[in-house]
């Protein structure tokens, strides 16, 4: 018998870093690699966090043998006096108490990558031991920590004997007067990091270059002392983010490096806590300042990178949807003043402007708002704003320059959008005039297409269907005006598996990409696509999810662009058809179920509704068990069917999975299946 008991006695309160040790991955993510990784940069962008404030010039890192690491910054130093709320060293309050910093008042940080002072506290208790020493004048003072608790060792390393013990001990070394710093040292808790969990080399110099382009004047130094041969980078580059696009960009320089710079302010609503203790909106005055460095070369990739205070988005965010917007508009408005562009062309667009574009974009402001935990889009709304404002006017003085090198560099850049814009519109125009016409002229196309009347490449739809029996079927069910059929015979080839020229021989793969008619590989070209939308038909059954399977894949590693701009879709047909016998008022005289448990419950729903029905219910098989009209009601017309999009939120790791699930190493998808088998429920099985 079940004990229902259940009172307060059964509540667990986790106190202080007690919550981080039961739940780590909820503050840096995971505890494997990139967990690690997470506590190593946490350390670090504090003493980055002390050089945006112009109180650091260096920070050291260390990588040691014994699997610690150790960050020194010659920064303010973490505060030693004590704090009045609690009677504790500041050292030992942003250590051990989560949400504890300078960072959230605005008096000792403006711009800053740490926002919840949360970092160095959650590090603190995912360490086995973690050695703080302050740099003050006029001595250094130190405390320690075991797995979060202020104590004292006896000894090196985190397995000497521990005493806890609350507050500073004087390490005794004398400190000059104005010298100040802060050395952080910690071994990881390998009973919560994963055996495999490692420092990478490789991405913290790339990390650590990055970052030292983004701060001008600090140098990062990388030690690691864990080879036979100790290895250390220094980093520092005093040109800023004007020597990181020097950095990324390649081929020919069609313009110097120009910075369009500037700061603006703006007025943001913020919940703050007042007297009574009730969240009240606040108008709050903010600075936001912008650092953008470009360069236009003679090729025709863009590379752009964006940062918010030292904070890397690589998915872009206001900031850069302002710089875009803002570089478009003003091309635009001098290129038609200087004749650059005539009377009848057309506007460029963005990508004509940022053709061979290599762009860093930076903006600095007190409590930025980013999209989702990752940080990784900037969505606070002003920086669009001040963004595209300072953007206009610089780029606008350059453009409209009377120097003599800015001025040939200017027509240059105006005379390099102006091509890439015609260059653009001709190769649309002769591709919408041959596009149809020589897809529907060529005898090339397979027979068994029964293709559709219109040439509206956007609205047209092309169905996969599984097996010929349904195809007869789909005739008569679809609009032939913008719906074409394509049978294909049982289940294509796995190309996972097989190379490019067997794909290419097998006959069914072979027929799709013809169809589709926008080639496959390198040489997909999305605009040359034959259908606006791909649909693939099949049973309901684990044989058609096999198909619909081999088909993702097909499309997934040849002409991928399908599935990023979400043209890909898998039909839902119905599993049953319940015919009622005495329908109410309203009711439709066949009812369509699309999984066993939904029939269950519109069963039971019409028993309840007192509505007879005909048995046995009709399941179907296949799509060739259906007539015409239930074909067309259920899966083929737009204003009925339901229709699922194939999307690739991330394709780098659909990428790994296919290779996984789909490719020819048979050992690694067994593993994967023994592995995982019992976490799956038949709800999530498209079967």
């Amino acid at each position: 018998m079940a004990d229902n008991t259940y009172n307060a006695a059964h509540l667990l309160v986790l106190e202080g870093l007690e919550a981080v040790r039961k739940r780590p991955g909820m503050y840096i993510g995971s505890t494997d690699t990139r967990g690690l990784m997470h506590c190593v940069w946490e350390i670090i962008d504090n003493g980055v966090d002390e050089a945006l404030a112009g109180a650091a010039s260096s920070v050291e890192v260390t990588l040691h043998p014994d699997g610690s690491v150790e960050v020194y910054d010659d920064g303010r130093g973490i505060p030693t006096d004590k704090e009045p709320r609690t009677g504790l060293p500041g050292v030992e309050v942003v250590a051990t108490k989560l949400h504890a910093g300078g960072k959230f008042g605005g008096s000792s940080y403006v711009a800053t990558g740490g926002l919840h002072g949360v970092g160095l506290s959650v590090v603190n208790a995912l360490s086995a031991r973690m050695d703080i020493d302050v740099d003050r004048s006029p001595a250094t003072q130190g405390i320690s920590f075991k797995h979060g608790m202020p104590g004292v060792f006896d000894g090196e390393g985190p397995d000497a004997g521990f005493t806890p013990q609350s507050g500073l001990s004087r390490k005794g070394k004398r400190v000059a007067k104005g010298k100040s710093g802060t050395r952080v040292r910690f071994w990881p808790d390998r009973r919560i990091f994963t055996k495999d969990a490692t420092y990478l080399i490789d991405g913290l110099l790339g990390r650590a270059r990055q970052t030292s382009f983004i701060v001008p004047g600090l140098e990062l130094v990388i030690r690691d002392l864990r080879g036979p041969e100790p290895t250390e980078e220094k980093f520092r580059h005093d040109g800023g983010i004007g020597e990181f696009v020097d950095y990324l960009a390649t081929g020919e320089p069609v313009t110097d490096v120009i910075r369009l710079q500037g700061t603006d302010t703006f007025t943001e609503t913020v919940p703050m806590l007042d007297d009574k203790g009730h969240m009240t909106p606040q108008e709050v005055q903010r600075e936001l300042g912008v650092d953008i460095a470009v360069r236009w070369g003679s090729g025709y990739e863009t590379e752009m990178r964006s940062f918010v205070n030292v904070i890397a988005t690589p998915k872009g965010g206001t900031h850069v949807s302002g710089f875009e917007a803002a570089a478009t508009k003003t091309f635009n408005e001098i290129m038609r003043q200087s004749k650059a562009l005539k009377v009848n062309d057309a506007d460029v667009i963005k990508d004509d402007v940022m053709e061979g574009m290599t762009a860093v974009v930076t903006v600095r402001l007190a409590e930025p708002q980013f999209e989702g935990q990752t940080k990784e889009i900037l969505g606070t709304p002003a920086a669009r704003t001040v963004v595209r404002k300072v953007v206009a006017r610089e780029l606008k003085e350059f453009l409209t320059s009377t120097k003599r090198v800015e001025k040939a560099q200017a027509k240059l850049v105006m005379e390099k959008v102006a091509g890439a814009a015609k260059t653009r519109i001709s190769a649309r125009q002769l591709k919408e005039t041959q596009r149809r016409k020589n897809a529907l002229e060529s005898s090339t196309l397979p027979a068994k297409l029964a293709d559709c009347r219109s040439g509206d490449n956007e609205m047209s739809e092309l169905f996969i269907v599984e097996g010929d029996s349904a195809l007869g079927t789909a005739k008569l069910a679809r609009n032939s005006e913008f719906q074409a059929l394509l049978p294909i015979r049982g289940k294509i080839l796995n190309v996972q598996k097989a190379s490019v020229g067997d794909m290419l021989k097998n006959a069914e793969c072979a027929s799709i990409i013809q169809v589709v008619g926008a080639g496959s590989g390198r040489t997909f070209d999305l605009d040359a696509r034959r259908y606006g939308r791909i649909i693939f038909m099949a049973d309901a059954d684990s044989d058609g999810a096999h198909i619909r399977c081999l088909l993702a894949t097909l499309f997934f590693k040849y002409m991928p662009e399908l599935i990023r701009e979400g043209r890909v879709y898998s039909a839902v047909p119905p599993l049953h058809r319940i015919e009622l016998s005495n329908p109410k008022k309203g009711m439709d005289k066949y009812v369509y179920t699309y999984s066993d448990a939904e029939l269950q419950r519109k069963l039971a729903e019409l028993s309840k509704k007192n509505v007879r029905w005909k048995d046995p219910v009709q399941r179907y098989k296949g799509l060739g068990e259906m007539d015409a009209d239930q074909l067309a009601e259920t899966t083929m017309d737009p204003r009925q069917r339901t229709l699922r999009r194939i999307t690739v939120d991330d394709a780098d790791d659909a990428a790994k999975v296919f290779e996984l699930l789909m490719g020819s190493e048979v050992a690694p998808r067994k593993e994967f299946i023994v592995a995982n088998g019992g976490n799956l429920s038949l709800e999530e099985l498209d079967a």
